[in-house]
Parts: C-alpha cells; sequence; structure tokens
C-alpha cells in the first residue's frame, strides 16, 4: 500500500486551564522540507518535534503549528491595585500643593504609570505539561497519516488504470505488428517489378529484408515494458515509502514505449503509442505525489 505525501491532521489537548492545538499539513516534496510555528512555551523543545515529524513523516513540505489557547482570567494582564492607590494619593497630594486642576479621567492617568500592569509571568515548561503536547502532537500525527492512507488508495487505484490501459494498447499492437512485415516485403517486391530491367539476387534480397525488418521489431521493447508494468505493480503493492523508486520504474517504462514509436512505421501502431505516452504521463505527474 502506497501513502500520499499530501495530508491534514489536527488535535487538541486539554493540560488545567489550556488548550494545546496542533496541526499538522503536508505536502509533496522531494525531501523533507519543514516550516514550524510555536508558541514561546515550547521552543526550546522544537528540535524534539521536528525528530517526531521526521520519523513519522519521512518526505513532504510540511507545516507545522503548535499555540496555546488559555482561560482569559489567568492571561490576562495583573493589575497592581496598591501600588495604584500610593498613586493615586500621591498625585492628588502634588494637584493639591501646586494649585493645577485634577485629571478628568483619573483612571486613564493612573493605568499609563510604570508597573500598574504587568503580564503573568511565564512557568516554565514541565515534564508533564510537554507529555500532554506530545499527545497532540502523536494524535495530529496520526490523524494525517490516516489522511495519506487514504489518498494513497485512490493513488493506487489510478495507477492500476493507467498500467492496464498501457498493458491494453500494447497487446492492441501485435496484429499490426504481425501484418506489416508482409506488407514490407509485398511493397519491395511491386516495386521491383516496376523496373524490368532491374536484376536482383533473391538471397540477398531476403537478406536485406531480413536486416531491414530486425531493425523494426519491437519484441525486445514489449517484453522489457511488459516488464517494466509487472514491476511497477509489484513495488505498488510492497512496502510504503517506495514513491521515488516508482519514479523510476516510471522513467524505464517511458524509454521502451519512445522506442516503440520510433520503430513503428504504421498510423494505426503510431496511434496506440500515443495513447501509451498519454497514460505514462498521468503515473509520471501522480507518482509525485507518492510517499
Amino acid at each position: 500500500m502506497i501513502l500520499s505525501m499530501t495530508g491534514y491532521g489536527t488535535a487538541v489537548v486539554i493540560y488545567q486551564d489550556k488548550k494545546i492545538h496542533v496541526e499538522v499539513k503536508s505536502l509533496n516534496s522531494k525531501a523533507f522540507d519543514l516550516s514550524t510555528r510555536i508558541a514561546p512555551l515550547f521552543r526550546d523543545r522544537e528540535m524534539e518535534i521536528r525528530q517526531m515529524l521526521q520519523g513519522a513523516l519521512v518526505r513532504g513540505k510540511v507545516d507545522f503549528s503548535l499555540w496555546i489557547e488559555q482561560d482569559a482570567s489567568t492571561a490576562a494582564a495583573h493589575i497592581n491595585k496598591d501600588l495604584l492607590g500610593v498613586y493615586h494619593q500621591q498625585l492628588r497630594t502634588i494637584v493639591a500643593e501646586l494649585g493645577i486642576p485634577e485629571p478628568q479621567d483619573w483612571l486613564q492617568t493612573l493605568m499609563r504609570l510604570p508597573d500598574v500592569t504587568a503580564k503573568a509571568e511565564v512557568e516554565p515548561l514541565g515534564d508533564e505539561e510537554w507529555a500532554a503536547a506530545k499527545t497532540a502532537i502523536d494524535s495530529a500525527i496520526d490523524d494525517l497519516t490516516n489522511f495519506r492512507r487514504q489518498e494513497g488508495e485512490a493513488l493506487q487505484k489510478k495507477f492500476e488504470l493507467c498500467v492496464s490501459h498501457i498493458a491494453e494498447h500494447l497487446k492492441n499492437i501485435e496484429p499490426y505488428e504481425t501484418g506489416r512485415v508482409e506488407k514490407i516485403k509485398s511493397r519491395l517486391l511491386e516495386n521491383l517489378k516496376k523496373i524490368p530491367e532491374a536484376e536482383y539476387n533473391q538471397n540477398r534480397l531476403e537478406q536485406e529484408l531480413i536486416y531491414y525488418i530486425e531493425k523494426l521489431d519491437i519484441n525486445e521493447e514489449k517484453q522489457r515494458l511488459t516488464n517494466h508494468l509487472n514491476y511497477f505493480l509489484e513495488t505498488l503493492h510492497g512496502e510504503p515509502g517506495q514513491g521515488k523508486k516508482l519514479g523510476f520504474i516510471a522513467q524505464e517504462m517511458g524509454r521502451e514505449i519512445n522506442t516503440t514509436g520510433s520503430k513503428s512505421n504504421q498510423a494505426e501502431m503510431q496511434n496506440l503509442v500515443v495513447k501509451m505516452k498519454d497514460e505514462l504521463e498521468q503515473i509520471k505527474e501522480q507518482v509525485l505525489n507518492v510517499l
């Protein structure tokens, strides 16, 4: 069973007053290409997160996000009421001594003063919270892998259909291949008859015919292409992670189809070669998405 490199996974884990969100997306790529957006609390664990992702996903252009949704009462900035009261008393004393008008909005004035508000201190990442985050990461990776598996099943059916079409077109070439030998021989003999004074050696003519026909013979190409088709299917149903190998086999299939086309001197045969090329192009396009 093959796996696609395209996938999406998400997970949420609740830890105390926090929700730890994880999202993973992947697209096709020749190597493992990772970009991350990680909440500051978990930045120190980035290398470990990268290792988890690479070990599970192997290849692909991967986008990873980890963020924290926290209870508003916990995340809100802390207001220092005692300091606010001291500032208020000092300002009222100064205003009275200097004889200047009091502010119309005391609260707005006081809130601008230093250290009245302070964000809640960020606690260090504990083992339990990191374990909860790892659970979310593993769950998102599993979700993405299931997505890849479903996409892989669809790709496999597509490949099997294309391979069967190529094999069918290859088989349909045989009748034209058998008949063209006689057509070549008949055409040469007819042309010789149009030149009554021409003298030729029958044995030499047959030797030249054999040489000419051998240059157009596609039996070897047919056999090799059949072998490549079978090997492609065998690899397709083998272990996951064979995307590059499938691409190499598709290239070999293309060589045999191209050689068959260059040796095809009949319109019907060339039409079938074009159909095989069309099926192969679909394989080569989609095989880029295979892990």
